[in-house]
């Protein structure tokens, strides 16, 4: 990762470096992330069904869920409610100048990328307040796992299949669980393989990262911006540690230490779902989280857990309406914190969602359409690292749900090699 960021900043002096970068360095990065999500539907449809039928009572499935659930939900109105009270405490959107607003809105508002993001997200606004049930459950299972943004529907059905399994004779549903336990097997070994190849392409994805960050005036501009973010973060990953002192009573530095791994690929990678193989090995195999229990929570939580992404979610769009004169009550706050809550579940575990949510958020609470565009353009320059940073959390808060409901039924076992990273 220090190598890719620092031959980044060396290319950008050099005439004709970001093109050598972008053209023979960014590929093997790119390469490898789509190695990762080529894997993450089956890792997904394996992990599941072979977690739920090795349960052998129902009633488990309906423990770990709801519960699951309930943790996820409580922890992103955490995150949301910090990243509220942090921006209007300080205020990020107050400092900028109409000259910067004004600069910025020229060099990004008509940009495709911003664009794409309001078309995204008038298409999802479009949907009824139950669309999101209808969008869970798929009619053609193999057209699901076709698409990784349909994750959700993977889900679904692996649940389905799965509690079925149980609700058959075992006889019966033998060889079908022998088959998923052989594919959950055979996946694993693929993640092995391809993780023997994280540091070239971590190198590639950090080094594309700098070379593409944009202008740096633009960047000093939303410094405070940043900053808050960062700090709304950071004390998100301290929550998480005080939870799993309090419930689990294990060390916090001992569990950011394991994790760390899938926290770098998540920071590289800014994917939840390309990171999923990888998180789901550190638990397992290190933070010591039964394979019936982590199977479920995981890959859930990088569906509709996005603690970090809401949170960001709720200081970008105070920060904007701060920044262009949109005065907001209290009661837009707590309708940003139900919004956001909403809109993270089911949001694709896929660089640059975030976005796609912050409309949907900020469309809720009356900010004006013709100032959608400008309020992105805003952001956009900093998107990108962001986006890098609250991953890191969102990954963090899954494995710390999966930890505290597998303390809760008894599924968190003691690991004899805590320390090994390898």
């Amino acid at each position: 990762m220090l190598f890719g960021l620092l031959f980044g900043v060396l290319m950008l002096g050099i005439n004709g470096g970001k093109v050598v970068i972008q053209n023979w360095i960014n590929p093997f990065g790119i390469i490898f992330i789509n190695l990762l999500k080529l894997i993450a539907i089956p890792l997904i449809l394996a992990s599941i069904i072979k977690g739920i039928s090795d349960l052998k009572d129902i009633a488990k499935f309906k423990v770990i869920g709801l519960r699951s659930v309930i943790l996820f939900v409580i922890t992103t109105i955490m995150a949301i409610s910090i990243g509220l009270v942090l921006v209007n405490i300080f205020s990020p959107g107050k400092g900028i100048s109409p000259e910067t607003i004004t600069r910025i809105t020229n060099d990004f508002a008509s940009d495709q990328g911003v664009q794409s993001k309001l078309a995204e997200a008038s298409l999802q606004k479009e949907s009824g307040p139950l669309q999101f049930l209808v969008d869970m459950v798929p009619d053609n299972a193999f057209n699901a796992m076709s698409d990784n943004k349909l994750m959700l529907q993977v889900i679904f059905f692996s649940v389905f299949l799965g509690v079925s399994m149980l609700l058959i004779e075992e006889e019966r549903a033998k060889p079908l669980k022998m088959l998923f336990d052989s594919l959950n097997d055979a996946v694993l070994k693929m993640v092995d393989l391809i993780m023997k190849t994280a540091p070239l392409a971590v190198f590639a994805l950090l080094a594309n990262v700098v070379v593409s960050s944009g202008d740096s005036d633009l960047l000093l501009a939303l410094v405070k911006y940043a900053g808050v973010v960062i700090l709304g973060l950071f004390l998100m990953i301290v929550f998480y540690c005080v939870v799993l002192v309090l419930v689990t009573g294990k060390n916090p530095f001992w569990f950011l230490k394991i994790l760390s791994p899938a926290q770098l690929l998540a920071f590289s990678t800014s994917s939840s779902a390309a990171t999923l193989p990888i998180t789901m090995e550190r638990v397992e195999n290190h933070l010591g989280v039964d394979k019936e229990v982590s199977s479920f929570v995981l890959p859930v939580g990088a569906t509709i857990n996005m603690d970090g992404t809401s949170l960001y979610q709720g200081v970008a769009a105070v920060f904007i309406s701060q920044a262009l004169g949109h005065h907001l009550e209290i009661t837009d706050q707590l309708i940003i914190i139900l919004t956001a809550l909403l809109a993270s579940i089911g949001s694709a575990a896929v660089p640059g969602a975030g976005m796609v949510m912050l409309v949907i958020v900020l469309e809720s609470i009356g900010f004006p359409s013709d100032k959608l565009a400008v309020g992105l353009a805003l952001i956009f320059a900093v998107d990108r690292p962001l986006d890098m940073l609250r991953t890191v959390v969102n990954v963090t808060g899954d494995a710390m749900v999966s930890m505290v409901v597998a303390k809760s039924i008894g599924k968190l076992h003691d690991m004899p090699n805590n320390g090994n990273l390898n």
